[in-house]
């Protein structure tokens, strides 16, 4: 387990020397297009160095650790989430458009699922989103402990749906395919399920506008936790 300690976020950093003109913004932000590009296998000091016209040891003075920078990249794409205020949307159509933007920020970095929870978020972006959530949670009158449940629901449902969508289209990446190539496959070898009522499930689940289908389950799940909450607001 990685000690809180150990994050780039409460350690000291070094001064680069004088000479030094590669900063760690310009460092995070190539790193985050190869990492879209080429998923973490394809993430290294060195390659990065080579990417960036440096040398690795340039890299070290800004980002020690490969671990350094991954906690780098997640609070850049925690950034890129829209937290409206409460007085703005109200919590209920605030916490929808939350759910939503997160969605979409993980479909344009299909590796967050794989690396969110390993190391504890501490930048200044997660700091923001946290507060801005709960400020959401807040307005709906829950508080506390149940707050801080509320809202890892929500983050949790979204991560949970998400995570298993982008998981289908990088399989389809991987084998060199289109999203709907992979699909009839699937549907092609759900004929082959004993069970009448898995496969008529199957069926359902692999017929028609996929993409459509991903939409439709990620708001049909995410209103039934927005539900949730606000039955034990009414309570």
């Amino acid at each position: 387990m990685v000690c809180v300690k150990e994050s780039i976020w409460t350690r000291q950093q070094k001064a680069a020397p004088a000479r030094e003109t590669l900063t760690r913004e310009q460092i995070v932000r190539t790193a985050l297009e190869a990492l879209d590009a080429e998923g973490l296998a394809g993430l290294s000091i060195r390659k990065l160095a080579a990417k960036l016209g440096s040398g690795a040891t340039s890299l070290y003075w800004h980002v020690p650790t490969k671990d350094d920078l991954i906690d780098l990249l997640i609070d850049e794409v925690w950034g890129e989430i829209d937290i409206p205020g409460p007085e703005l949307a109200g919590w209920r159509s605030g916490l929808l458009l939350f759910a939503h933007s997160m969605r979409s920020v993980i479909l344009r970095h299909p590796w967050l699922p794989e690396v969110m929870y390993t190391r504890p978020s501490q930048g200044p972006n997660a700091m923001t989103m946290g507060t801005r959530g709960l400020a959401l949670i807040d307005a709906a009158g829950i508080t506390g402990r149940n707050a801080d449940f509320a809202l890892g629901t929500v983050m949790s449902f979204v991560l949970g749906n998400t995570g298993a969508e982008v998981a289908t289209r990088e399989l389809a990446r991987r084998g060199g395919q289109s999203l709907d190539e992979l699909v009839a496959e699937v549907r092609d070898r759900t004929e082959t399920i004993a069970d009448p009522i898995m496969r008529e499930s199957a069926r359902r689940r692999t017929t028609g506008d996929i993409d459509g289908m991903f939409y439709d389950s990620f708001n049909y799940g995410l209103e039934i936790v927005l539900e949730g909450i606000a039955a034990r607001v009414k309570a």
